[in-house]
């Protein structure tokens, strides 16, 4: 190897140790002196010893002499003075060459120094690229990107506005309310002083009914009188009629006589009931009676007392399931009024009936069957946060069967009568209501629900597919528990300080309804706990938050993200009336709305295109009213309960009749899924349901105005919607400043002056769920821009509550580059507005 030549660059790559540097080092020194020692050596022998040696060599060649040792015995020492020149020379050489050694040292060692720095560096950049991959490596959404999903948004929305036009509900008020109501009365004996209260209540009962639809409802009235099979006549018929004197007249003809046995001839008046002539939408049977129909099925008397003991062995061989059958086909909704107990039994089967037909069904706690009842009636799934709805499920479009109290207050029938009339012309506008949504949606046009014959339709829960739902309690905190991640984008709600105007201005328009976008990743249950007709409900979490969530997303090709943003902002709008409402009453009848955020998933990441994401509510469902004029009466001395219905009588006064909010239900004082009434055909009519006018005229027609309504100094009534002259509450208080929880997927109300707030984020408020997250999820984040690497600490929490992506820069970049911005999508950013109020206040 020369002296002077360069390691080869696997050696200086090598990760050679200090030994073998030094074990290569001392090789090349020792080659070093013996090439120098023999060159020395060479050169400095006499050319007198050379010519000898060269003869004495060559003779000895020639003469075949060993040339060893006899050669060098030969040979003569060198002089001294040679002797010492070679040692002078070779010490000058291992100088030079221990010289060169070090030298090489060093530069090996400086490689080894440089090769070691950049495997570190490297190390540290693949460290740094894989920790920035673990975190994500999405800096957040361009401003480029969000016009886009906000153009994207308002082309959706338009379309959806001409692909639906606003469906007619002009005439549904009438048409739902027009009633055929049929009274079945046993005329025996025993019944006389039942049948005077009758005919003297009917005018009374006709003219509640009517008034109770504000006049604007056909009230038909049909009568049938039944006694036992020995009796002549046994059945006394008269068909619908409008006029309460015929209906007047008939029963001063009925005679209460006759019987016998202990059972009457039930069956053949129902028989008779059912051929009458049926007309209107809503149809009912009060049936007035003491006694069981003949058969042991219906009762335990003994068989001496029933001369037809063995059920289906009467003259005209009928039997009750058949008959019911009939009933629920002709969408009868039939109220048995209890005077006595030998009628339970009777009662009981009949509910079964209308049990299997899905129908709301509830007896009377008295009843002797009413355990086995209310184990074997329908329990109804929902597409709410996690519990039951608790008392009637009324309000939706089942048929009622209700038993009810008449006892010996021969003047409550009049009460009765119309309650349950009310009732059920309730249920059928919902069915009405439904049957133009799914005309409408299937891409035809309801002419008008005249024309629409319904025969009964199970409510929307029953109306699905068989799916295997959830049924175990939700295991939140256990690992993959929530098995499905999707990957979302939508818009939220705008979280915004509301003042005085604030919500005078969502009214004014929905532009002023403000959203912002929203970027989520979601982890949620794969098997649903809940369905509707059209939608799947299953337990989920955001990736951050604590919280609790539902996710609810359509089964088929279902509605849009246009349609779920009108809903939302029904949500957001309802939420400001709640929040002056709030300021006006007790904290005891305060009100909120949990927020919806409306989503689809991302291309490739998912199968679910569109979906809504709702804080789970956990605890009893309580339905309040509904769109169509039910009213919660199961719980009348309820404070809240008498909130809620003062609540949407409030909101159509402070809107001066513009809008009325109702459906009103959810678990303690938070309600979910409202509904709007408009007076504007052209407010919220992707939403099914807005019945606009008609929705008021149902409201008023069941609405009855209760001490808040009184406290509040609400001004408008049912006299007015008769005549269509309204006076409204002209001054409304100014309210103090009230927010809603930061969290865009929270938007808990909470008190400016109580709301949690940190210096870090002026201008945003907390509730108490949400403001310990802040602070909990802090992590250290790896800055991304150019320069050297750095960390920055940031709250993963915060983020995500406002729908957005962690920042991949640290604040200092990101003021540099000016991308640190991220405003609402139709309006300026709360932090925005907070800071051009600051400006003025200057």
């Amino acid at each position: 190897m020369p002296l002077h030549s360069t390691p080869p660059a696997s050696m200086s790559r090598s990760r050679a140790s200090s030994n073998d540097i030094q074990s290569l080092a001392d090789q090349m020194l020792r080659n070093s002196i013996s090439r120098s020692s023999i060159s020395s050596t060479s050169t400095k022998v006499p050319s007198s010893y050379s010519r000898s040696n060269a003869s004495d060599e060559s003779t000895s060649n020639q003469t075949g002499s060993p040339t060893g040792p006899n050669r060098l015995s030969k040979l003569r020492p060198p002089p001294a003075s040679a002797t010492s020149s070679t040692s002078s020379v070779a010490r000058s050489r291992l100088r030079e060459v221990e010289a060169e050694r070090d030298e090489l040292l060093r530069a090996v060692e400086a490689e080894q120094v440089k090769v070691s720095e950049m495997r570190r560096k490297a190390d540290e950049e693949r460290a740094v690229a894989e920790r920035i991959k673990k975190e994500g490596g999405v800096s957040g959404l361009s401003p480029s990107d969000a016009k886009r999903r906000v153009r994207d948004l308002k082309r959706e929305e338009i379309a959806a506005g001409f692909e639906t036009p606003r469906r007619s509900t002009v005439g549904l008020f009438k048409v739902a309310c027009s009633t055929d109501l049929l009274f079945l009365i046993d005329t025996t004996s025993s019944m006389k002083k039942y049948i005077t209260a009758a005919k003297d209540q009917v005018k009374s009962i006709m003219y509640d009914i009517k008034k109770t639809f504000l006049n604007e409802a056909e009230v038909r009235i049909a009568v049938v009188g039944y006694k036992d099979h020995a009796n002549n006549p046994n059945i006394e018929f008269l068909d619908f009629t409008t006029s309460a004197e015929q209906v007047h007249s008939f029963l001063d003809k009925l005679t209460a006589k006759g019987g016998g046995d202990t059972p009457e001839d039930v069956l053949g008046g129902i028989q008779q009931a059912i051929n009458a002539s049926w007309k209107h939408q809503t149809r009912c049977i009060i049936h007035i009676a003491d006694a069981p129909p003949h058969g042991r099925t219906f009762h335990d008397y003994d068989e001496d007392e029933d001369d037809y003991y063995e059920t289906g062995s009467e003259p005209h061989r009928l039997t009750y399931k058949p008959l019911l059958s009939k009933m629920i086909g002709l969408s009868i909704n039939y109220i048995p009024l209890n005077i006595r107990s030998s009628t339970d039994r009777t009662v009981y089967l009949f509910s079964k009936e209308y049990a299997a037909a899905s129908s709301d069904c509830k007896l009377l706690s008295s009843n002797k069957y009413y355990k086995e009842a209310s184990s074997e009636l329908r329990i109804s799934n929902n597409l709410r946060g996690g519990g039951r709805p608790r008392g009637p499920t009324s309000a939706k479009g089942e048929l009622l069967f209700e038993e009810l109290k008449l006892g010996t207050s021969y003047s409550a029938l009049r009460h009765l009568v119309v309650r349950s009339v009310t009732s059920s012309a309730s249920r059928t506008a919902v069915r009405l209501s439904a049957a133009a949504s799914r005309t409408s949606s299937a891409g035809g046009l309801m002419k008008s629900p005249l024309v629409t014959y319904l025969a009964p339709i199970k409510e929307d829960e029953d109306r699905v597919d068989k799916i295997c739902l959830e049924e175990i309690t939700p295991q939140w905190d256990t690992p993959g528990w929530l098995d499905e991640r999707l990957v979302v984008q939508g818009f939220s709600p705008e979280v915004i300080v509301h003042g005085a105007n604030t919500l005078n201005d969502m009214m004014a328009d929905d532009k002023n309804i403000k959203l912002s976008i929203t970027d989520l990743t979601i982890h949620k249950r794969s098997k649903p706990f809940a369905q509707g007709e059209i939608r799947l409900a299953s337990y989920a979490r955001v990736a951050v938050s604590t919280n609790r969530f539902v996710a609810k997303s359509f089964k088929k090709d279902g509605k849009g993200l246009a349609h779920l943003a009108e809903d939302m902002r029904c949500q957001t709008l309802c939420k400001a009336f709640a929040l002056e409402f709030n300021a006006l009453v007790s904290s005891k009848h305060s009100i909120d709305f949990i927020v919806t955020t409306c989503l689809k998933g991302m291309s490739g990441t998912s199968a679910v295109e569109h979906m809504s994401l709702e804080p789970y509510i956990h605890g009893t469902y309580i339905k309040y009213n509904n769109n169509s004029g039910y009213v919660n009466q199961d719980i009348p001395n309820d404070e809240f309960n008498k909130a809620a219905q003062a609540f949407s009588h409030f909101t159509f006064e402070r809107s001066s009749g513009e809008f009325l909010v109702c459906d009103l239900q959810g678990v303690g004082q938070v309600l979910t899924d409202p509904a709007i009434h408009t007076l504007d055909p052209n407010r919220f009519k992707l939403v099914d349901t807005n019945l606009g006018e008609d929705g008021f005229k149902f409201f008023f027609a069941a609405h009855d105005c209760n001490k808040i309504c009184e406290k509040l100094e609400l001004k408008s009534n049912k006299e007015m919607m008769m005549s269509n002259s309204f006076r409204f509450r002209d001054l409304w208080p100014t309210l103090d400043k009230t927010v809603c929880c930061s969290n865009k997927l929270c938007g808990k109300i909470v008190s400016v002056s109580i709301s949690r707030k940190s210096p870090e984020l002026p201008g945003y408020h907390w509730c108490n769920v949400c403001w310990p997250q802040l602070s909990a999820s802090r992590v250290d984040w790896i800055c991304i821009a150019p320069g050297p690497h750095h960390e920055f600490n940031v709250s993963r929490f915060f983020y995500e509550s406002q729908g957005q992506v962690m920042p991949r820069k640290c604040h200092k970049h990101r003021e540099k580059d000016g991308t640190t911005a991220r405003t609402a999508v139709v309006s300026r950013s709360l932090w925005t507005v907070l800071k051009s109020a600051t400006r003025k206040k200057s």
